[in-house]
């Protein structure tokens, strides 16, 4: 059986414009777009008067001078990252320093494998460091606001969401993207992590989810369940793989991921390799050395 997630894609927004798509969300999206960022990265800001700030984005003038006017006379207090990638944390210390707020991020050090060169995604943000370090079910507060970070490892170990109780809406950064499945990239990225984060916040039953690339998911749950489904339907797939003789893990991408642009085949590899790695820690799978993309792998009998 085929999965089918109800991806969204339809996404109404202007480069260099601030919009207003909540009573407390305001949305700013930077002009990365690509491959892996969609139609860029979307920052939010929350709030009135005292203002709070999720996922900031690439450390470039022209966007952080977008940040500055939509923040204007208003004061910018919190700014909160969900992940230290290049798409996501580079802009807070620049818009830290010209407004005086503070940085809020996990502080889980990024996990490096010398046997996988290859870089997803903007790459890793490694000269970023919080000011104030975040655990699970840490809240902060505005005037008409409230923020509580959730630890949800997987698309990476540190990754945080943050949830706007007020509205029971959730930032969930890349952990759940409206247009796209999300990059599940080893070692940083852990495939048992992620689908009990997905659980985790499927369980929190949260009215919208606004995820930093693409446009809002209005119906979470099901959206979320999908999600889950496609993942071990993956898990289904790479074992139907091994049974048909097939080792590696770049023969398994090439038929598994023949509708997929080429472009994003290393990172499918990465995935595959998260399915991997959850198999052999449930002892279905077997390889030898470390296990690596370009490694060999068979079934346990």
């Amino acid at each position: 059986m085929a999965y089918k997630i109800p991806f969204v894609r339809e996404m109404d927004f202007a480069y260099g414009k601030v919009q207003q798509v909540s009573p407390l969300i305001r949305r700013v999206v930077a002009n990365n777009p690509g491959p892996f960022t969609f139609k860029g990265t979307g920052v939010y800001i929350v709030g009135k008067g005292d203002l709070a700030l999720i996922d900031p984005g690439p450390d470039a003038p022209e966007h952080i001078d977008v940040l500055m006017r939509a923040i204007g006379s208003e004061r910018l207090t919190h700014i909160f990252v969900t992940h230290f990638h290049m798409d996501h944390s580079p802009a807070a210390r620049p818009l830290a320093e010209r407004t005086g707020a503070k940085i809020h991020a996990s502080a889980i050090a990024l996990k490096h494998d010398p046997c996988d060169v290859v870089r997803l995604e903007a790459g890793d943000d490694t000269g970023f460091t919080p000011d104030v370090v975040l655990h699970d079910g840490d809240r902060f507060a505005g005037p008409g606001w409230t923020i509580e970070a959730l630890t949800t490892p997987g698309h990476t170990s540190h990754h945080m969401a943050y949830a706007l109780i007020e509205e029971n809406a959730l930032f969930p950064g890349d952990h759940i993207m409206g247009w796209s499945t999300t990059i599940i990239g080893p070692p940083d990225g852990d495939m048992s992590q992620y689908l009990a984060s997905l659980e985790k916040v499927r369980e929190r039953d949260y009215d919208v989810l606004w995820p930093t690339h693409g446009p809002p998911i209005r119906e979470p749950r099901p959206f979320i369940q999908a999600y889950l489904d496609h993942r071990l339907e993956r898990e289904a797939q790479v074992l139907a793989q091994l049974r048909s003789g097939k080792r590696r893990i770049k023969d398994m991408v090439g038929e598994m991921y023949a509708d997929v642009d080429q472009r994003l085949h290393p990172a499918a590899c990465h995935s595959v390799l998260a399915h991997v790695l959850r198999l052999l820690e449930l002892g279905r799978v077997a390889c030898e050395g470390p296990p690596c993309v370009d490694n060999e792998y068979w079934l346990k009998r």
